[in-house]
Parts: C-alpha cells; sequence; structure tokens
C-alpha cells in the first residue's frame, strides 16, 4: 500500500496544473471547435449550427486567402532568417573576444522590448522619406530606396525583416547555451585529424547543436505561424489588406462581431499549426537521436 502510495505521489503533483490547463485550454478549445460551425454573432440571440459554411467561406475569401499566403511566407522567412543569422552571431560570440559579454547583450536586448517600442522605432525609419531610404541614397545605393511599409509587394517581407530583427538574439541564446555544452575535446581531435573550421562546424557543431536547433525551430515556427503582433503595430494589416495574417482576420472577424467565422479561423489555424508541427518535431526528434 505504502509503494502504491509513492508511486502516486507524482500524479498527486500533476493533477493541479492539469485541471487548471483543462480549464484555461482544452474546455476553451474544445468549445470554440464546436462555435465554429455555427453562425454565432454577436447582432443575434440565438446560434445556430450551419456545419461547415464558415470553412467554405475562408476557402472562398480573397482577403482571408491573402492572409492565409501572408502567414506562411511571414513563418518560412522568419524560421529561416533567424536560426540562420542566429547560429552565426553564437558561433562568432561563443569565440575569446574581450567584448563578447558585451555583444551578447547587445544582440539579445531587442528581444526584451516590446512590439510597441519597436513599431516606434522603425515606423519613422521605414517610410519613403525615412532614415534607411536616406541612408541608401548617401551611399550611392538610392536604387535601392523602398517604400518598405507602403509598398504591398514588399511590406510582409519588411515586417518579417523586423521581427527577425528583434528575436534573432533570443535564439542565439539558445544556441550559445548549446555550444557551450559541446566538449572541446571533439574540435581538438578534429584539428589533429587535419579537419578545417567549416569541417569542424558541419560535422561536430550541427549536430550536436541539434537539440537546440530542435527548440528554435519549433518555437519560430509556431510564433511565425500565430504572427500578431508584428503585423498589427507596423502596418494594421496594410496598405489595404496586403499584409493582412491570419491573426489580424481573427481581430477583425471578432471586432465586427461574427465570432462564428473569427473561430473557425483561429481552429483552422491550429490545424495548420499542428499539421505543420508534429511532424516537423518527430522528424528532428529522430535525427536527434540518431546523431
Amino acid at each position: 500500500m505504502l509503494k502504491r502510495s509513492k508511486s502516486m505521489y507524482a500524479y498527486y503533483l500533476v493533477w493541479p496544473a492539469l485541471l487548471i490547463y483543462s480549464a484555461f485550454f482544452v474546455v476553451p478549445a474544445i468549445i470554440g471547435f464546436y462555435y465554429s460551425f455555427t453562425d454565432w454573432r454577436l447582432d443575434r440571440d440565438t446560434i445556430t449550427y450551419i456545419g461547415w459554411d464558415n470553412f467554405k467561406r475562408i476557402f472562398s475569401d480573397e482577403t482571408l486567402l491573402l492572409a492565409m499566403k501572408n502567414t506562411l511566407i511571414f513563418a518560412i522567412v522568419t524560421v529561416i532568417g533567424k536560426n540562420v543569422l542566429a547560429i552565426a552571431l553564437a558561433v562568432a560570440l561563443n569565440m575569446r573576444l574581450k567584448t563578447r559579454n558585451f555583444l551578447r547583450a547587445i544582440f539579445y536586448s531587442p528581444s526584451i522590448l516590446s512590439v510597441l517600442v519597436i513599431s516606434i522605432v522603425f515606423t519613422p525609419m521605414l517610410r519613403t522619406e525615412g532614415m534607411i531610404n536616406r541612408m541608401f541614397e548617401t551611399i550611392g545605393l538610392g536604387s535601392f530606396s523602398q517604400a518598405w511599409l507602403t509598398d504591398p509587394s514588399i511590406v510582409i517581407w519588411t515586417v518579417a525583416a523586423v521581427s527577425i530583427w528583434q528575436h534573432t538574439g533570443f535564439q542565439m541564446a539558445i544556441y550559445l547555451a548549446g555550444l557551450q555544452s559541446i566538449s572541446k575535446e571533439y574540435y581538438e581531435a578534429a584539428t589533429i585529424d587535419g579537419a578545417g573550421s567549416w569541417k569542424s562546424f558541419i560535422h561536430i557543431t550541427l549536430p550536436l547543436l541539434l537539440p537546440a536547433i530542435n527548440i528554435n525551430l519549433m518555437l519560430t515556427l509556431i510564433g511565425g505561424l500565430k504572427v500578431f503582433s508584428e503585423v498589427f503595430v507596423l502596418t494594421g494589416g496594410g496598405p489595404g489588406n496586403a499584409s493582412q495574417v491570419v491573426g489580424t482576420i481573427i481581430l477583425r472577424a471578432f471586432g465586427e462581431g461574427s465570432w462564428g467565422l473569427g473561430t473557425a479561423i483561429n481552429t483552422l489555424l491550429f490545424i495548420i499549426v499542428t499539421i505543420i508541427s508534429i511532424p516537423l518535431l518527430i522528424f528532428m526528434r529522430r535525427k536527434e537521436v540518431a546523431e
């Protein structure tokens, strides 16, 4: 009896957290899934089951399709940009530089700033007459000047670049932690065998950094698919609907009182995130074990 009581001790500790998680996530998710199949609106007293009508509307609305396209572009660009730059910064700042601690703090600091602060800083800089275009003109690269926040063809890429600038330092910190856990003996053995810096990076650093890569890929992918704040504060989804993402469309749907439609879009986003992230997580875990 005493042994059974001890074996159940861990479950007793988990139950409170599990109950809170269920109350604030699982139950609302189930209720939201049901309401996504209804015509739930602010201006109606009754709620009617309408089947797949909300989802059919999503895939027939050009603005909603554009928002999904922009969300995927943002996610892909930020996943690649954040991780590639973060690994490069982590490797550079893992070297014996006198100023490495200062530089680490400098590169990490944007990630602790509010998105609102970032928008206040970048919005004037990205205007047509802003500092970035003036800098290009000063150094003779005026052809690179763009309407960064008002050109429909590049606005989502601009928002992605701002997000990369802000959050790369956070990913860098995770990669630094991974690098510092790698024994220097591996590199010493590789040097003795005649391997250069690039071969050591490919055959030692990257394989042993897979746990950190796995974490960062999942964080940046899920964050990219759930993007909202950056677009909302920098462009509000404009110009027109050119930078709309799924998050801003959900806000607009709820703001217009179309709660059933907004819940359907949110449910679709949850399904997309799950379909993309779980197979990627399984694949990365297998690679991690294999290495």
